[in-house]
């Protein structure tokens, strides 16, 4: 259960996402750059009140998540690009996560749809009680019923302070082995994907958001370095490369990123691509499991 301290900070947190998520929609044209868009959503979060609860992710087409731009980033949004927004801001640690996707210059289509009632239909059935393979199910079914397929091997989640994934999931699919029975109180991010491919994901470089694990003893000194800082500035919640361009000569962060991540005391989320380059579509919402239903905080 959670107290009324707990449910404030999670409801501050949900209406500063809920700004950000209507302001940046003005931001989605033709010739926009990445990288304006996702400095934008984490300054204008942080403007707000809250702190990025992890880098904003932009990925467009078949590319269904873990994109994030960096210093340098040449990409620009096109014309039907299908361009998924996916940020989340944390107050004190309590974390409210949501996405959407926008076609550039053009209406919602059908691939669009199918993932966003698949969101309002899993909502839904929620209530505390209901295991998640119930909630796997409707998004199946509601995704499958628009003639696309949903994404198998990627999921909503449970979210604990400081702690985006808390590992249990939310499928996307049926499974009866998935028999988490979700309690009043729970904190859930339901995200569905859609896709044209096959429904699935594979992991392709580069890998542009990281996570702090554990210090680990490392020999480099600028890797050392790096650990203390992020340590320091992001704790458990995950970091953009973007973050931390300009503390190392580019060479030596990568070698110093790559070195942490070989020793396990950095986690590395490479770009998730759609295994059939698939178009991907995905809206999400953060909600409270209540004993009759949900509050969405999103």
């Amino acid at each position: 259960m959670l107290t009324d301290v707990e449910r404030e900070k999670l409801l501050k947190a949900g209406e500063i996402v809920r700004k950000v998520k209507n302001e940046v929609v003005k931001l989605i044209k033709p010739g926009v750059p990445l990288y304006d868009i996702a400095e934008f959503v984490e300054k204008k979060i942080e403007e707000l009140g809250g702190k990025p609860a992890f880098p904003c992710n932009l990925s467009i087409n078949e590319i269904a998540a873990h994109y994030t731009p960096y210093k340098g980033d040449g990409i620009v949004l096109k014309e039907g690009d299908y361009l998924k927004v996916d940020l989340g801001a944390h107050v004190d640690g309590y974390i409210a996560d949501t996405a959407l996707t926008l076609r550039v210059g053009m209406e919602e289509d059908e691939l669009m749809v199918a993932a966003r009632e698949a969101l309002e239909n899993a909502i839904g059935v929620i209530k505390a009680g209901v295991k998640v393979s119930e909630v796997g199910k409707v998004i199946e079914e509601t995704i499958r019923g628009y003639g696309f397929n949903p994404i198998v091997n990627l999921s909503g989640h449970i979210i604990q302070r400081y702690k985006l994934h808390s590992g249990i999931s939310v499928p996307n699919i049926y499974r009866a082995y998935d028999n988490y029975t979700l309690k009043e109180g729970d904190i859930v991010a339901i995200e569905p994907f859609a896709t044209t491919g096959a429904g699935q994901v594979i992991e392709v470089p580069p890998t542009l958001i990281y996570m702090y694990l554990k210090t680990r003893p490392v020999r480099l000194l600028q890797a050392r370095t790096l650990l203390n800082y992020v340590k320091k500035n992001f704790g458990s919640l995950p970091f953009a490369y973007r973050w931390i361009q300009g503390l190392l000569p580019e060479a030596q962060l990568r070698l110093a990123l790559a070195q942490l991540e070989k020793v396990g005391a950095i986690y590395g989320y490479p770009v998730l691509k759609e295994i059939r380059s698939g178009l991907v579509t995905q809206f999400e919402h953060t909600i409270i499991v209540e004993k009759e239903g949900v509050t969405i905080i999103t």
